[in-house]
């Protein structure tokens, strides 16, 4: 038996081994099988995805077995078949798909796996609930970096959301174009930026009618003058001159986290400008998402800070993502379930642009099939697994092509692609029958 202390062969749902074990007893459990990893439609006001959980997936998948103390609570319910299968598992077949940071639209095969039905069918809580995490957080991540507009933003959602959530979702604001992250954990696992401030308490630790200014002096006395004193605990246009008075001119940024953010951004940017410290940062935070930070486009803030909307993918907390049977023994098969259907048969995909690089058409294929397209086209659909093993990088250079992936990805849009108002995604998505 396995006794490995990291499986996560238990991140499951039950109703996949009571499939694996009615396979297991009518012998189909061993029949070739392809999956497939879609979402039937985007969120509504999305127009696009970002896939993101790629790595975390392949790095779940390799510690997805049975130990011991997981065969024991199996063994309650499992009969001696499904035990021995379990005992055995580990995934060797194939998975291609989207590179990470990759953007998709409705119908996009975002991961397709070939295996036998019954090691293919384990992995779909597993995969769904990385996926539809990740890519939720990483799509509200890229809208509030699109609403930026090239000014900085860190993800400081961790008290709002599960410890373990907060890592992955600090990863997936990075991948989506987040300069860093208030979380230790995801700069420890991830190499992600560490970034951080202080709080309303440490200023109200300091007592007495010299309060604020004996907190700004203790951190700029710490951290440097370089810092980031937080001037809104009282009065903001008292903050803002103990601040610089603490620092002198050079302070690094204030920061602003309630109010009327773009009015006080204004009066504060003045005041700093009158003090001589025109060098001197805006910070702002407070409950932003997207829409705010849109809104305050014209006001001369250089970096926001995003939390909640962020960690709970400002609205749409899950992906969407769904994980079908496409086919069995090389043959397609095809749900009708009213509002559920799926399309047949494995998949590929490819993009097809102007001449401009800007992007028109998603084009979905029969597998091993690529349509003759006019133009420009890029493939998406890459090898990732191949017999149970990654044939990508999953080192640290990975989260930063993926980064890169997202940036480009966005600059392909059509224009009105990125705007955060209600509409079509960002591209139609075109499926290339396949005569079955």
């Amino acid at each position: 038996m396995n006794s490995s202390a990291r499986c996560s062969g238990l991140l499951t749902d039950k109703y996949e081994l009571t499939m694996l074990a009615a396979a297991l007893r009518d012998g189909t459990a061993h029949r070739p099988a392809v999956f497939e990893m879609f979402t039937r439609r985007l969120p509504e006001a999305r127009r696009y995805g970002v896939v993101a959980g790629t790595d975390r997936f392949l790095a779940a998948l390799t510690d997805f077995t049975f130990d011991d103390a997981a065969l024991r609570l199996l063994s309650g319910f499992c009969d001696p078949e499904t035990m021995r299968f379990l005992e055995n598992y580990r995934f060797g077949g194939d998975i291609d798909g989207y590179p990470e940071g990759e953007l998709y639209f409705a119908g996009s095969p975002v991961l397709s796996v070939r295996g036998s039905f019954a090691e293919c069918i384990l992995l779909e809580t597993l995969m769904l609930s990385i996926f539809n995490h990740d890519s939720a957080i990483a799509a509200a991540a890229a809208r509030m970096v699109s609403a930026a507009g090239g000014r900085s933003l860190i993800e400081m959602g961790s008290r709002r959301t599960h410890e373990q959530a907060a890592v992955a979702a600090a990863r997936a604001a990075y991948l989506a174009g987040f300069t860093g992250t208030s979380n230790l954990q995801a700069h420890r696992s991830f190499g992600v930026p560490a970034l951080g401030t202080s709080a309303h308490a440490f200023t109200l630790l300091h007592t007495g009618p010299d309060g604020e200014s004996a907190a700004f002096r203790a951190q700029v006395a710490a951290l440097g003058v370089d810092t980031t004193l937080l001037v809104d605990t009282y009065d903001v246009t008292t903050g803002v001159a103990n601040a610089v008075a603490a620092a002198g001119p050079e302070l690094g940024a204030v920061r602003i986290d309630s109010g009327e953010l773009a009015v006080l951004a204004h009066q504060v940017r003045d005041q700093l400008d009158r003090l001589g410290a025109t060098n001197t940062r805006i910070v702002v935070s407070g409950d932003l998402d997207e829409y705010a930070i849109a809104a305050l486009r014209a006001a001369p803030v250089d970096s926001y800070g995003a939390g909640t909307a962020l960690v709970t993918g400002s609205g749409v907390p899950a992906a969407g993502f769904v994980y079908k049977l496409v086919e069995v023994d090389g043959t397609p098969v095809h749900k009708r379930s009213t509002g559920k259907e799926s399309t047949g048969g494995g998949k590929q995909a490819l993009r097809a642009a102007r001449d401009s690089g800007t992007v028109t058409e998603e084009i979905v294929y029969p597998a091993g099939r690529p349509p003759a397209v006019p133009g420009p086209a890029r493939e998406l659909t890459v090898p990732l697994i191949r017999a149970g093993d990654a044939v990508i990088d999953v080192g640290a250079g990975a989260l930063a092509a993926a980064r890169d992936r997202v940036a480009a990805g966005l600059r392909s849009l059509p224009w009105e692609g990125l705007k955060l108002a209600h509409g079509e995604p960002a591209i139609p998505t075109r499926l290339v029958p396949g005569g079955d």
